[in-house]
């Protein structure tokens, strides 16, 4: 196993924060960027992708890419089921949030649509994209259910 670097997570997080990334497709416009951009940090601190046809986490091209990359859901479902290259994750109580790690929200209580950066521990404070924000405390969204995402560690 690799080590996460969620430094290296966060710096990328706080660089592209408030701007697009020209390597990566811009899906404002399809839905919202905020999963795109979640999945360039956690690889700007995983530095593997997984290019498994259907369940991988993978980004080359806006046609060529994994569902996990953008889907907000599918990430999710990667993250915690993945047994294969690239992060890996578990759900676990916001008391366990670190820098690096991943919070989805709910907004309705029954479908996570959203996906932040926690930046930092302390405050709960994430970046995101679609309303960009970066050091952003948690509490100022209004959700009805938000679910941590506690990035493990990394394997080849």
């Amino acid at each position: 196993n690799l080590t996460y670097q969620r430094a290296k997570a966060v710096a990328y997080a706080h660089k592209w924060a408030f701007l697009r990334n020209p390597a990566y497709y811009n899906f404002d416009d399809l839905g919202g960027d905020c999963t795109n951009f979640i999945s360039q940090c956690l690889f700007a601190g995983a530095g593997v992708m997984n290019y498994t046809r259907e369940t991988g986490w993978y980004y080359s091209s806006a046609s060529n890419r994994a569902a996990a990359w953008t889907g907000v859901e599918f990430l999710f479902r990667f993250l915690t089921n993945n047994r294969g290259p690239g992060p890996f994750a578990e759900e676990l109580p916001l008391s366990h949030a670190a820098a690096g790690d991943v919070i989805q929200l709910s907004f309705d209580g029954a479908v996570f649509s959203h996906s932040l950066l926690i930046v930092e521990e302390s405050g709960l404070l994430v970046a995101t994209h679609t309303q960009d924000a970066d050091y952003r405390p948690l509490n100022t969204y209004s959700f009805v259910r938000s679910r941590l995402l506690h990035i493990e560690g990394v394997r080849r």
